[in-house]
């Protein structure tokens, strides 16, 4: 068997696998059909083990913070839909190698066993689709689909070998007479003209499924933002206060007034934007790509020791009284200054009313929770009681994109985002606590918010009217509230800087400033924060895991 027939047969294996993704990705986008690559990475995302899963997030975190790829969460879906793309072509390649060594010199059981590969394929991909709870098309449609399209690659790919066998046993003649036919050269050249031909639609078909994902990538990618304020800040002209839509809320924690906010003091050019734009909040979840749920056969099922079991459309829950709450939440895998945390406007129904309006048994004391992607979390009957956790549906006064959990997502107080589930499908009250999908992986149990403050200020200009370089960032504690931010100078003692207060509520991160006094030299500058309870920023250095990032945010500057 010549080498070069087995490797050119892996490489058709790899250039008709970009063929077989272009076709699935094309069902995907027009009929709702299974994408297998993405999904066999999910399905992979959620059965390896927990510590390879936690060792590939941190990994991936640091390689994307420390070599400055962009912002965190849609650069790390982009490296999942990379590495999952990667997986395909890698399978094309083994698939052709294998057609090649197991067909040998009979050539004609090519067919069979590129049909057999095929059928083994195609019952993997159903398998993993139904594990995964299969594409909006349905089973059954997923079931032909799959079969149809891998089956036809595994004859396709199988002819393909066998082109390329008969052209590898074509020997030329021996003896010194003329060759009285030229068939066989001219049946090699055909092969090798088709060899090419396929390259070719192997290209166009990379550019095409490029092209495809580059568009979900920057649907989903979050899209740079200048706040009024900062604008204004920067220009050196007045701030415009904040729109009142954009900042009231009308739950337990009502947002101060537009007068107070117009008060307050401007943020340092170059600060993050006080409100997240819903395209420039950060996304973190267990899928390639967010779930897209049809809200006309949604229901929410409530259910477990209730007195009143409901099944409720979602024209149901927007129809119960609402309100609205200013909200930061983070990632538990955002590093110290990352980039996986945002302040949004949710609305919403508290979870309380409904839970009183169904009664709750007695004994009833936890809510297990789960969502359309099988992610699941749990609270206590306590925490749901909490007149600020709701049912949102509504973010910065829109319906949540697919992104961020429509049709459905829940806010819990004073938790880091894994332990808040988004596209939820059912709520069960329970007797006793279950582990949730992140916990039960060797994160943390309660997934309370660590204290943490940023210096975003990176680039500083002097402001000539003051000689002052003006610095500024965020401080955060969850529920707790920030009572003071403090900076340090090189070795210095620590000073307190100006905070943007009010804050937009008592559940959302702080604006802070501190005008440098100008002299040229460089500097290091470090920041740390004391919570609404008195607790000082750890200053200590910890990992993300389990229990989120501690440390303190220091940079240093030169004037």
């Amino acid at each position: 068997m010549k080498r070069s027939f087995v490797l050119k047969s892996g490489l058709v294996g790899l250039v008709t696998s970009v063929i077989v993704m272009l076709v699935l990705f094309l069902g995907r986008q027009f009929a709702g059909l299974p994408f297998a690559p993405f999904d066999v990475f999910d399905w992979m995302a959620r059965v390896l083990p927990g510590g390879l899963v936690i060792f590939s997030i941190e990994t991936m975190v640091k390689i994307i913070n420390g070599l400055n790829l962009g912002p965190t969460a849609s650069t790390a879906k982009l490296a999942e839909q990379s590495i999952a793309i990667v997986q395909f072509l890698v399978l094309g390649l083994v698939f052709g190698l294998a057609i090649a060594l197991l067909s040998g010199k009979n050539q004609k059981r090519a067919t069979t066993i590129g049909l057999i590969g095929a059928a083994i394929l195609w019952i993997t991909a159903i398998s993993v689709d139904g594990y995964l709870g299969f594409a909006p098309a349905g089973p059954l449609a997923s079931f032909v689909w799959l079969g149809v399209v891998l089956l036809a690659w595994g004859w396709y790919l199988a002819n393909w070998v066998k082109l390329l066998g008969a052209e590898s046993v074509t020997q030329p003649a021996t003896s010194s007479e003329p060759v009285p036919a030229a068939e066989p050269a001219a049946g090699a050249d055909i092969a090798r003209r088709r060899f090419l031909y396929l390259i070719g639609a192997g290209g166009v078909g990379v550019m095409v499924l490029a092209t495809g994902l580059v568009d979900i990538f920057k649907r989903a990618t979050p899209a740079a933002a200048v706040s009024p304020t900062q604008a204004g800040s920067a220009a050196g002209a007045t701030a415009l206060p904040p729109t009142p839509a954009a900042v009231t809320s009308a739950g337990a924690l009502n947002s101060p007034s537009v007068s107070a906010l117009a008060a307050r003091i401007l943020p340092a050019p170059g600060t993050r934007p006080e409100i997240s734009a819903a395209s420039d909040f950060y996304r973190i979840d267990i899928n390639t790509i967010a779930p897209v749920v049809d809200s006309s056969n949604w229901k929410l099922n409530i259910m477990g020791l209730v007195d009143k079991p409901l099944n409720l459309g979602l024209d149901e829950i927007r129809a119960r009284p609402s309100i609205s709450e200013m909200v930061t939440m983070s990632c538990i895998s955002n590093p110290v200054a990352g980039s996986l945390i945002g302040t949004a406007r949710w609305t919403g129904v508290p979870l309380k009313t409904i839970l009183q309006e169904i009664g709750v048994k007695p004994g009833a004391n936890f809510i297990s929770i789960q969502s359309i992607d099988q992610f699941y979390e749990s609270l206590s009957l306590a925490e749901a009681m909490d007149d600020r956790t709701m049912l949102v549906y509504d973010m910065d006064n829109a319906a949540l994109t697919p992104d961020h959990g429509f049709p459905l997502r829940i806010y819990i107080p004073n938790h880091y985002g894994m332990k808040q589930p988004k596209w939820i499908t059912s709520m069960e009250l329970t007797d006793t606590d279950h582990s949730g999908y992140w916990v039960e992986r060797g994160w943390s149990q309660t997934a309370i918010p660590q204290t943490t403050s940023v210096i975003d200020t990176q680039n500083p200009a002097v402001d000539p009217a003051t000689q002052t370089v003006p610095l500024g960032g965020i401080a955060w504690a969850g529920a707790r509230g920030i009572q003071k931010v403090e900076i340090q100078v090189d070795n210095n003692p620590w000073t307190p800087v100006q905070l943007r207060t009010p804050a937009l509520s008592p559940l959302t991160w702080v604006q802070w400033r501190y005008d440098f006094p100008y002299k040229t030299g460089r500097y290091q500058f470090s920041v740390r924060a004391t919570d609404g309870a008195g607790t000082l920023q750890s200053p200590v250095d910890m990992d993300v895991f389990p229990d989120g990032a501690t440390g303190l945010d220091s940079v240093t500057l030169i004037f």
